[in-house]
């Protein structure tokens, strides 16, 4: 019985789940290289350079 009253509470979010099959794994893929690229041009004082190697990493994905 509270398992049923507990679960009432995510139904929507069962349901959204089952209809949109979306997971966040390219989010986490594009969140890491990001961080990489970020690790990498530590000491550049150029923000517009930093911006131009996210944006050259990520050439293929749409924006």
């Amino acid at each position: 019985v509270d398992f049923g009253k507990n679960l009432r509470g995510y139904v929507q979010g069962i349901i959204a789940a089952a209809d949109f099959k979306i997971n966040t794994s390219v989010l986490e893929g594009v969140n890491n290289k990001i961080k990489q690229i970020k690790r990498r041009a530590y000491g550049f004082r150029d923000d517009l350079y930093f911006f131009l190697k996210v944006k050259a990493a990520f050439h293929g994905l749409p924006r």
